[in-house]
């Protein structure tokens, strides 16, 4: 199979770089429903946007590869070792090609692979089928969605919905807690995949699995293909809406699957993934290694629609007060005089320089100076995907990460360190919100999962500290121009973030009563 390794090689560019035709139909019907002028209008436009910009870059969709996670069917008699050699080849390729991000971290050292390859990574299952031709899926589902899976074991007490028990309501519960829980960390609207039964390992693998299923597929067990619309139903009543800001679409789609499990346990496991869904598969000539067919509807037979109205024009809506937003230009370093004007809802455009920062940064600075001055500075929770040649470094995709993971820290370097802004998405927690009224700063929400258009608005790479942490986690000084983001958390002791947790829990304990799917 000489074309193999190039076949998989363009899997992982289509997967990471243009989104497929279910997925982006689905971020459509969610336009059509959200008002374009409120903030979770706003997002899916700039949403439809970065896409646009992704597939016509060939860059990638989001800045964070995530874990690479292959399924591959083979004929019998396939010589799988040879394959796997050259997936993980692929892979290499493709990371040092700037279409994947350096993803692959030694869990005892902190070490960066630098080619995303290494003990587990990537993610490659392969099964036998009876057919001549050879199947390659693969999903590209990042960190920050990851981190928003959750697992029950029933009979279990849900806060805000009661006892779930071991029955189809109490799975019921289990799903719509998992929606709720994600809030727009996950960089909502999002997908889930549900897996009910198996042991802990085994329902996680089929929650994944259901990620693979189309988008607009029917599940032939109609319990599960009613349960599946009552959670699209009720979970877009809860009011978390893209991003978290609040909104009509907090979910894009719900695939369930289910197994057979032990007497003593009953697990619920939910895999959720955020609306940049980087999945894709090919079906290869067995001989050849050629590719005959995609398996998912290519992006580019779907276009995208943006709405008149960008982040960049600053006309949003206070989705909770139907109030004006006001649009401030700030250039760093900023005062905290004009931090301390802002409130909840306004649109920042930042230019000057700023500083990414992500976790390995945050504990460094706990204990030690930082290498520039960051009074008066910006600091952008952010990974990026960068590629270096003989002018320098360039920024191939740089959306943001999310924030909550920085909570233990961001408090007391802002303190420390007298910054005036923060920047990622997902909103971070009480510490955080007293610094920043405490020290003058503000904490904006960026769009996750935007990488391209973030990276449009970095014009230049003015250096890089702290370069042997990888480059997701080095301090990159970047000088920006017109970078949008919307205030959430300001100096005034308001979070967007926190009123909308508090609503849609409200809405959660709605449900509480058993229903009969």
């Amino acid at each position: 199979m000489k074309s193999f390794l190039q076949s998989v090689y363009e899997l992982i560019v289509e997967t990471s770089t243009n989104l497929p035709g279910d997925v982006r139909r689905a971020i459509a019907r969610a336009q059509e429903r959200e008002d374009a002028a409120t903030r979770s209008g706003l997002s899916l436009s700039t949403i439809a946007r970065n896409i646009k910009m992704a597939e016509n870059n060939v860059s990638p969709i989001c800045q964070d590869t995530g874990m690479p996670t292959f399924i591959v069917h083979t004929p019998v008699g396939a010589n799988q070792l040879v394959m796997k050699e050259q997936i993980r080849e692929a892979i290499s390729r493709a990371t040092k090609e700037g279409k994947l991000r350096t993803n692959s971290v030694d869990s005892l050292t902190g070490s960066n692979s630098g080619d995303n390859l290494g003990p587990g990574t990537p993610v490659i299952h392969f099964e036998q089928w009876d057919k001549d031709m050879i199947e390659v899926r693969l999903v590209l589902k990042g960190g920050g969605c990851e981190n928003k899976n959750i697992q029950y074991n029933l009979p279990a007490e849900l806060e805000g919905l009661g006892k779930a028990g071991r029955d189809l309501d109490g799975i019921r519960k289990c799903i719509m807690h998992a929606v709720y829980q994600a809030q727009g960390q996950g960089c909502s609207a999002g997908f889930i995949g549900v897996g009910i039964g198996g042991d802990r390992t085994t329902g996680y693998e089929l929650a994944k699995q259901q990620l693979f299923r189309k988008v607009e597929d029917t599940n032939p067990i109609s319990e599960l293909h009613n349960l599946e619309y009552y959670v699209m139903d009720k979970a877009n009543q809860l009011g978390i809406g893209t991003m978290g800001f609040g909104g009509e679409v907090t979910l894009l789609g719900c695939k369930i699957g289910v197994m057979n499990r032990l007497p003593a346990s009953f697990f619920v496991s939910v895999a959720y993934n955020c609306w940049a869904f980087r999945r894709q598969g090919v079906l290869i000539d067995s001989t050849t290694g050629e590719i005959q067919e995609w398996v998912y509807e290519r992006g580019t037979e779907v276009e995208m629609q943006e709405s008149a109205a960008t982040a960049a024009n600053g006309q949003a809506k206070a989705a909770d007060t139907g109030n004006e937003s006001r649009q401030i230009v700030l250039t760093t370093p900023i005062t905290e005089e004009a931090i301390r004007s802002l409130r909840v809802g306004d649109v920042v455009i930042i230019n000057g320089e700023m500083h990414t920062g992500r976790d390995a940064l945050h504990k460094h600075l706990m204990d030690h100076e930082a290498p520039v001055d960051l009074n008066g500075a910006v600091i952008y929770h952010c990974g990026p995907v960068m590629l270096k040649d003989e002018e320098g470094w360039h920024v191939k995709a740089a959306g943001p990460t999310t924030s909550i993971r920085e909570e233990p820290y961001q408090g007391d370097i802002i303190k420390k360190f007298g910054i005036r802004a923060v920047i990622g998405k997902g909103g971070m927690g009480a510490k955080t919100l007293a610094a920043l009224g405490e020290h003058g700063a503000v904490y904006l929400n960026a769009i996750g999962g935007a990488a391209q258009y973030y990276a449009e608005c970095i014009k230049k790479v003015n250096s890089v500290d702290f370069i042997e942490f990888g480059i997701p986690e080095a301090m990159w000084h970047l000088q920006v121009e017109g970078f949008a983001a919307i205030v959430t958390m300001d100096a005034h002791g308001n979070s967007l973030h926190a009123d909308v947790d508090r609503d849609s829990f409200e809405k959660l304990a709605q449900l509480k009563e058993p229903v009969f799917i």
